[in-house]
């Protein structure tokens, strides 16, 4: 049984979220505000975290980021529905997906399951500890681990998947539905920029470790490969 955690002041939504959610066998545990949410979920007993922007004491964005400065666990982000900022923000700061609100408990439960089904260690294509290695760039998917010219790239879950999508086919080019059916779990949106943030969030990652040339390109109107060197 996967243990959610809901980091959310709405009373009302998160009781129908989590009734919602217990229904469909996680186990659930809630948070009223930031500072709470972020701490419980730095416990290391959770398998995502399922957080709204707008809260008091620390909204969102501050308890991502206070996460992600200690923990790359799964994180969907609750945003206003039309509010770009807040969805990007969040992406950039390394959510793995965003549902506008207000959602319905069917979409959210399917979005988690969707990234944790992605993020399992379980990988039955490769023998265990096999390495995929293109380049510069080795990947771990048994164990959700990848490197740089030998140095430790830290990824969410959402860009591990991605980068593994992109490294598998390496060469050539992966259209944006495609990634975002293998990397994410589900279609590509009208307008969806998810797949845009994280992967600028992958090569600012890769630059950071001494790389001087970006390793995945945009192939116009085809969508992205990563280069073989």
């Amino acid at each position: 049984m996967s243990k959610v955690l809901l980091i959310d002041d709405d009373v009302e939504l998160v009781d129908m979220l989590k009734e919602y959610l217990e229904q469909e066998k996680f186990e659930v545990n809630v948070a009223y505000d930031g500072e709470a949410g972020a701490a419980e979920a730095l416990t290391g007993k959770y398998a995502i975290a399922v957080l709204d922007v707008m809260m008091p004491r620390l909204n969102g964005v501050d308890t991502l980021r206070r996460i992600r400065a200690k923990s790359s666990m799964p994180v969907v982000m609750l945003t206003a529905k039309g509010d770009d900022t807040d969805r990007i923000i969040g992406l950039e700061l390394g959510a793995d997906d965003y549902v506008p609100k207000p959602c319905t408990p069917r979409e959210l439960a399917a979005r988690i399951r969707a990234i944790l089904r992605r993020s399992s260690s379980e990988n039955n294509e490769q023998a265990p500890y096999s390495p995929l290695a293109v380049g510069a760039l080795s990947m771990w998917p048994e164990q959700r681990r990848a490197s740089w010219s030998g140095k430790p790239l830290e990824l969410t879950s959402s860009e591990f998947n991605l980068l593994e999508v992109l490294a598998r086919n390496a060469g050539k080019p992966v259209s944006k539905q495609n990634l975002s059916e293998q990397g994410l779990g589900r279609p590509l949106a009208r307008f969806d920029r998810n797949i845009d943030v994280h992967l600028s969030s992958i090569r600012q990652k890769i630059a950071a470790l001494g790389s001087d040339k970006s390793c995945i390109q945009t192939v116009y109107r085809l969508g992205y490969q990563f280069l073989k060197e």
